[in-house]
């Protein structure tokens, strides 16, 4: 019998949960369901868990988030934390898991705030902060799709946890029994005390946070805004329109929140199909940009009119736009700290290299995560030079200005887009405008981002093969383009990061591509650059080869 076979064996008679049971019921027969659902344990690191929504020990139900909360509740008591806080999105059951986590903190001793009601991921970080929390859980799974969900860990910074601290976490969520844990009711934690429902001026204070990182109101422009159904929904509409735009248009359909994305089966702003409602919107109400953001409100996607047509600005693409404006503002303002510091991953636009010398400011590239630039600003904080963080930025759509939390913001992204847009068309320009400008003075820098999708055991286990073979079978040359140099981030000495499962290669016409396994998803993501317009040529090349060895 195999180790599936046992656990979905033990799930049928442990499991009390009339759902879920008869998802036990249905899977009965099916060997290679079952396999699926029960080959693993979820996998936890310091992006958390994530998984289908089901069950099994593979899967996200209230047992896998009931045992991650009580290894966690472990973990916080050997450190003696005391207090952790807790916010959820708009996913299917992420209030659900938001109060089981509550629950099983609090069966632990351990004080439980929770938001009112769903809310942006960088609001968790700033509960976190702004409590002095110990801790913080975000039930969510960003922009993945709905049968999705998942469970993010934040430390009393407010930034995702370490890869030390995941470990230790980990060591204290393999000694759980899921079926052994007890609790009482979340009601009865709350007339006890060791839960607490927080209040509207939490929110407050971190609207007014956002609010000090502008340099200009948006008048002048209008806004299409859509939340993706996910947890912008109230707060980002709150911000913009404090911000005096002349009109913000919602896209109705995607309006509220729902986790089942009706419109949008990739809830992702870097996908241009997850745009296509809110760019029938922006047409239609004649508005000047499309903002969109994902289900936690922690990424945000830009569309712009542009000369009649509608343009989607890359990741790439914003953040070099809000770099530069927000040196170039705060130059012109007399408010640029000295040795002011932009922050990106490596994976991100080397054009942002270009951006900070031109104001003199330094440049530092991190690992790919936000969880880097959380931990960089505290490098700053515990040197007393804080404000030197101007702006922190990843290509796949997360921004960051200001320190009051340790993670990607949509929502300041949302205000300082808006404004930026407002800004430039006073001068007669679109945001498109401003890029091109930004080439024409450094050139045209091309990116591509590709995904390999492998599902299921059989999948996860060819993923783990490729990346083991390709290791030990490194290529010198891509159809005759000669390979500069191999930088593997498990190995190397050259730059003072962490180690990461990550090959990056530059090649002799100065393209590159950076291969790295997901953290989060059964995925293996390809970054592929292109320096020159003759580059491009070379992608198509490097296009080919990653083709024959992910196939």
């Amino acid at each position: 019998m195999t180790t599936a076979k046992k656990q979905y064996d033990l799930w049928c008679k442990k499991v009390t949960d009339e759902a879920l049971k008869k998802e036990l019921e249905q899977l009965k027969g099916n060997d290679a369901a079952i396999e699926n659902a029960f080959f693993k344990n979820l996998e936890f690191g310091t992006g958390g868990l994530r998984g289908d929504i089901g069950v099994g020990t593979n899967c996200v139900n209230i047992y896998t988030i009931a045992k991650a909360s009580a290894g966690l509740a472990k973990y916080m008591l050997k450190n003696n934390f005391k207090a952790v806080a807790i916010s959820y999105d708009s996913r299917i059951k992420s209030d659900l898991f938001a109060q089981k986590s509550a629950e099983i903190m609090a069966s632990f001793g351990i004080k439980a705030y929770v938001s009112p009601t769903l809310a942006p991921t960088p609001f968790l970080s700033f509960m976190v902060r702004e409590l002095k929390c110990d801790m913080g859980i975000m039930i969510t799974a960003s922009h993945n799709p709905a049968i999705n969900n998942g469970y993010k860990v934040y430390d009393s910074d407010g930034c995702q946890i370490t890869d030390d601290a995941a470990n230790a976490i980990l060591s204290c969520i393999n000694t759980i029994d899921p079926f052994s844990l007890t609790h009482d009711s979340f009601d009865n934690y709350l007339k006890k005390g060791l839960a607490c429902i927080t209040d509207t001026a939490l929110e407050n204070s971190y609207i007014k946070n956002v609010l000090a990182q502008s340099l200009n109101f948006a008048d002048g422009l209008s806004v299409v805004y859509t939340p993706l159904n996910g947890a912008g929904y109230s707060i980002i509409p709150k911000v913009l329109q404090g911000h005096k735009l002349d009109n913000l248009f919602l896209v109705k359909e995607q309006a509220m929140p729902d986790g089942n994305f009706p419109t949008c089966p990739f809830p992702n702003p870097e996908k241009p199909e997850a745009l296509n409602l809110g760019i029938q919107e922006l047409k239609k109400t004649g508005a000047d940009i499309l903002i969109a953001t994902d289900p936690d409100a922690d990424r945000m996607g830009v569309a712009v009119k542009h000369n009649g047509d509608v343009v989607l600005l890359s990741g790439n693409e914003i953040g070099v736009l809000l770099a530069d404006y927000i040196l170039s503002l705060r130059k012109n303002s007399g408010m640029l700290v000295k040795n002011p510091i932009l922050v990106k991953t490596i994976v991100t636009t080397e054009l942002a290299v270009n951006i900070a010398k031109k104001y003199n400011a330094e440049i530092v590239s991190l690992l790919t995560g936000f969880k880097y630039i959380g931990e960089y600003i505290k490098t700053l904080e515990n040197k007393g030079e804080m404000n030197r963080f101007i702006f922190g930025f990843e290509e796949s759509y997360g921004y960051l200005a200001g320190t009051y939390v340790r993670d990607k913001d949509a929502v300041v992204a949302s205000m300082l887009a808006s404004e930026m847009a407002a800004f430039y068309k006073k001068q007669g320009k679109t945001l498109v405008d401003k890029i091109n400008e930004i080439y024409k003075e450094f050139g045209r820098y091309s990116h591509e981002l590709l995904t390999y999708k492998f599902a299921g055991a059989v999948g996860f286990s060819k993923m783990q093969k490729i990346l083991k073979d390709l290791r030990n079978n490194l290529p010198t040359q891509i159809d005759g383009i000669k390979i500069k140099e191999i930088t593997d981030y498990l190995t190397q000495t050259k730059f003072n990061l962490p180690k990461a499962n990550v090959l990056k290669f530059d090649l002799q016409d100065g393209s590159q591509f950076i291969i790295r396994p997901s953290g989060t998803e059964p995925l293996i993501k390809a970054y592929l650059t292109a320096a020159s317009i003759d580059g491009l040529k070379t992608l198509d090349k490097i296009k080919n080869y990653l083709k024959e060895i992910f196939s």
